[in-house]
């Protein structure tokens, strides 16, 4: 299914740009040509859903919904969907990192300065295809409209999140939806207009990619957040008791890592429930991700297999016990709905021969991080040598230190390794760990662009488990430069993984 090709992992809000985070403008369509001078063919993102508590892509509102502050204004007045003239003030916003609350703030007045315009004075080409879009989206855009409304009436009591809203909203008794979406319409109207924007302009990019020869490598959790309206909308699907809350939550146990565990506080799905319906909602959800991207990364992926279930009243993961996932009889029959499933799975932390079976059996292939190679085992699977093809190497994640950071923190067996690994002194070992990877087997190869740039840890992007302060790093437009794009091709044409086109792959 995939060929030997490279690509770059940096997620669209950090792109630079003058509105205090990356959006879907001129920076990414840069991007994009950066990637296709430089003879890339993957653009790998992480979730581009709407962003809850801790900023956390991870734990977006909707599975299905995308993240509205990724719009761009300046293509918003190009595409007349907003008067130059109507745009709030553009406060001095920071350059190098994202202060969400401030941009959430002077988004929502973008919002809602460009949606009382297009409801006003917008031109009915423009409203034909809003009406358009939420016909055919209508499906998942009215549950997840009327949430983000009803948060927003309810924000002041425990932060609006649902299953702390009147009983009969909670609930979904046919009355009171029917009675708070006629109260809060002007509202459902914004959040449908949010989302429009959203789709449209992603789409447009999308598009310009694909045609760049560029293909876009998704992100998906295999859990969602609680406070989301996918579990609102879908009780009956989730382990939750009569008054919404969970009884059972994910995470994983103790591990080299850390001592008490994960405890990620996603509710847990039915399984045998999902399966009597022909796993419906996973079919959709799948469905509307490859909508908007062209292969998928299954986050936490060895939760199909067995998840690790901590009761909800545990203040820690240390509690739980492992119980058995959908396994195999998914992927089939995702497979019979969908056709071929360009799925990368995210095998890492403590995996089963048994979660392998499930990968290989689904024809997935997994990951390896190199800076998991090194300072252990002599013969760590992380080691290039002892790949499989059907892999995907990066030299860290959005969860790691980038490669720099986390060479200079290295203690001296683990530099001692890589650097007799590679045969180099360790001068440039960033560089020298990105030339290993491209070398390698592996049919793709990833780079996160901070390693691209040489960046220490100031540039981490999440350290697993900590909230506050992450998912906040942006590069500025100086930074991603013709010296870093011939260098990269350099290594691309050299281990042959330059675009089929140009004769390899």
């Amino acid at each position: 299914m995939f060929n030997r090709t490279s690509g770059i992992l940096v997620h669209p809000t950090s792109l630079p740009g003058r509105y205090g985070i990356g959006d879907l403008g001129d920076a990414a369509y840069q991007l994009i040509d950066f990637l296709s001078d430089s003879g890339q063919s993957l653009w790998q993102i992480l979730p581009p859903g709407p962003t809850g508590y801790g900023d956390s892509p991870y734990q977006c509102f909707s599975a299905f919904a995308g993240n509205p502050l990724m719009v761009s204004p300046d293509k918003m007045v190009q595409d007349g969907y907003i008067p130059h003239d109507r745009i709030p003030f553009v406060p001095d916003f920071p350059v190098e990192k994202v202060d969400y609350g401030w941009v959430i703030f002077w988004k929502n007045q973008l919002f809602e300065a460009a949606h009382k315009w297009f409801i006003e004075s917008g031109g009915k080409e423009q409203k034909d295809k809003f009406e358009a879009f939420c016909t055919d989206r209508q499906e998942w855009l009215d549950d997840y409209a009327l949430f983000m409304a009803l948060k927003q009436e309810h924000v002041a009591h425990e932060g609006g999140v649902w299953n702390t809203w009147p009983t009969d909203i909670r609930d979904r008794k046919k009355a009171a939806i029917k009675k708070w979406t006629e109260k809060l319409a002007d509202q459902i109207s914004l959040e449908k207009f949010r989302q429009f924007m959203f789709f449209t302009q992603w789409l447009e990019l999308k598009a310009y990619a694909n045609s760049k020869g560029i293909k876009i490598i998704g992100d998906m959790p295999i859990f969602v957040a609680f406070d989301s309206a996918d579990v609102w909308a879908n009780r009956n699907l989730f382990v939750l008791d009569k008054e919404g809350n969970a009884t059972e939550i994910a995470g994983v146990p103790p591990d080299y890592f850390s001592e008490t565990g994960q405890r990620w506080g996603n509710p847990l799905y039915r399984w045998d429930k999902m399966k009597k319906n022909g796993y419906a909602w996973w079919t959709k959800r799948i469905a509307a991700s490859f909508e908007l991207t062209d292969i998928m990364r299954i986050d936490h992926f060895r939760g199909f297999e067995s998840n690790w279930a901590i009761p909800a009243e545990e203040p820690t993961a240390v509690k739980g016990e492992w119980k058995k996932g959908p396994g195999i009889d998914l992927f089939k029959t995702l497979a019979e709905n969908l056709g071929p499933l360009p799925i990368i799975a995210e095998d890492l932390g403590v995996i089963t021969p048994e979660v392998e079976e499930l990968r290989d059996t689904a024809g997935f292939p997994g990951m390896k991080i190199l800076q998991f190679a090194f300072g252990g085992e002599q013969n760590s699977a992380f080691l290039p040598h002892s790949y499989a093809k059907e892999c995907v190497v990066y030299t860290g994640s959005h969860d790691n230190e980038t490669t720099l950071g986390w060479y200079l923190s290295a203690s001296d067996k683990e530099k001692d390794h890589v650097r007799r690994y590679l045969g180099r002194d360790g001068h440039d070992i960033v560089w020298d760990l990105i030339r290993t990877a491209h070398q390698s087997v592996a049919v793709m190869s990833v780079i996160p662009m901070q390693d691209l740039m040489n960046l220490d840890n100031s540039a981490r992007m999440n350290f697993p488990g900590k909230t506050g302060g992450y998912w906040s790093w942006r590069y500025t437009a100086d930074m991603l430069n013709e010296f870093i794009g011939s260098r990269l091709k350099d290594l691309t044409e050299l281990y042959d993984r330059l675009p089929t086109a140009e004769g390899a792959g």
